[in-house]
């Protein structure tokens, strides 16, 4: 048997649910305050399949939102942009299909004329209302769809789980499943909060301070520079740690809705409440970015790659993702292969310095490396340990303290079909 123990990996570097809080139903609607809907406008052949997703506040609320940072930005982000820098908000429209991405000027004016239609039917301002879309790049975003669509998704806004589901369904494009989550907890001031949304993302998954498309609401009274800096916080430790393909979208958006429906006192940066709360809000985006991994294009394991021993957290994270990017060590999950040879490969030439010899690398729990050099391992009990939806793969550097964890998956036969057939 194999007698070396695991590696060591800091929990508290991970996130973890705070005191006082647990899982709760309801989705992005579990926020008092927030309603949503999801109907099928046209924008897809099929008319079983939603969408059109639509989340609303009943009042204004605070926003705080992040975007992708490839310079192919589709025009929904170069409108959000401007609008999410105001703090304020009221509702957030999203469609799948049509990503309305390298569509120039016109892109941009459909991008606004929606955002219009959806603020005449609410009531508010067009600079109170964002909008996101997800599909195929290049062509335009047609205006017949929202006509007819967005009279019905503000008809059947509704604050229920339903209503949340809807939402989650309508932006979906090659993922397999709606991706839901939700908290409730008590703040150290005594407040108890909600929060709850859902994420959209299996390919061309890479984010780069920002996410695929997601919607976060809470409850909490929370001031927007808090919500900006939980929500930087939270998406740097939860999304942008997701990798699938490592291709980054044209179109990753990231709202955060705060309604302070919860009442109590205004969460300051800096209190004893914003701590509770981003810690929260961290732990919820970590569990989207989990479900993202794990819907990953045709996969069928969620893989975990966990960094330590690392000298920076610039350096863990530089090659945990070059690990969790290699296509080798993604075909070795998939195919039940323990070998350690590709995470080592893989490690060595991202360019961090490293000694060799210092070393160590587990699969599924169990050394298979160590200093360097391979431990004998039990073939068929990995086997059976493979067969775990989640394949956790460990490296320790031997060089410092600093640790970094990433989320992918396998690399299947049908993550190829997928791709060849995506606009299909």
């Amino acid at each position: 048997m194999n007698a070396y123990e695991p590696i060591a990996v800091p929990v508290s570097a991970t996130g973890a649910m705070p005191e006082g809080f647990s899982t709760s139903e309801g989705g992005v609607c579990a926020a008092q305050g927030v309603m949503a809907s999801g109907v099928h406008a046209g924008f897809r052949k099929n008319p079983e399949r939603l969408d059109l997703a639509v989340v609303v506040a009943d009042k204004m609320a605070t926003c705080a939102a992040t975007f992708t940072q490839n310079q192919f930005c589709a025009a929904p982000v170069q409108l959000d942009r401007k609008r999410a820098a105001t703090g304020k908000i009221r509702a957030v429209m999203l469609n799948s299909g049509i990503a309305n991405a390298a569509t120039g000027e016109l892109g941009l004016a459909h991008a606004e004329e929606s955002a219009h239609m959806l603020a005449e039917a609410l009531g508010c301002e067009d600079s109170e209302v964002e909008v996101a879309s997800t599909g195929v790049i290049g062509p335009q975003l047609e205006m017949g769809p929202f006509e007819s669509g967005i009279p019905e998704a503000v008809s059947k806004l509704a604050a229920t789980a339903e209503g949340a589901h809807d939402a989650a369904c309508a932006v979906m494009t090659t993922d397999t499943h709606p991706k839901e989550a939700a908290l409730q907890g008590t703040l150290p001031s005594g407040t108890k909060i909600h929060l709850g949304g859902f994420v959209k993302g299996s390919g061309m998954i890479q984010p780069n301070m920002a996410t695929m498309l997601s919607v976060v609401a809470t409850d909490a009274n929370v001031s927007q520079k808090a919500a900006h800096a939980a929500l930087l916080a939270a998406v740097q430790g939860s999304y942008n740690k997701v990798t699938v393909d490592s291709d980054t979208s044209t179109n990753d958006s990231c709202f955060l809705m705060a309604t302070g429906a919860a009442g109590g006192r205004e969460i300051q940066e800096g209190s004893a409440d914003f701590a509770v709360f981003s810690a929260a809000l961290k732990e919820l985006c970590q569990e989207l970015a989990r479900q993202i991994a794990a819907d990953g294009e045709g996969s069928t394991k969620l893989i975990t790659v966990d960094c330590v021993g690392a000298r920076t957290d610039a350096e863990a994270e530089t090659v945990a993702r070059a690990i969790a990017n290699s296509p080798l060590v993604k075909c070795a999950v998939f195919g039940n292969d323990a070998n350690w040879g590709r995470v080592a490969a893989a490690a060595g030439k991202c360019g961090v310095p490293f000694d060799q010899t210092k070393v160590d690398i587990d699969f599924l729990g169990v050394a298979v490396c160590r200093k360097g050099q391979p431990v004998p391992v039990d073939e068929d009990d990995m086997l059976v340990r493979f067969k775990a939806d989640e394949v956790p793969i460990a490296i320790d550097l031997g060089q410092g303290s600093a640790h970094c964890r990433i989320w992918t998956c396998d690399l299947t036969h049908d993550y190829v079909s997928i791709n060849g057939d995506y606009r299909s």
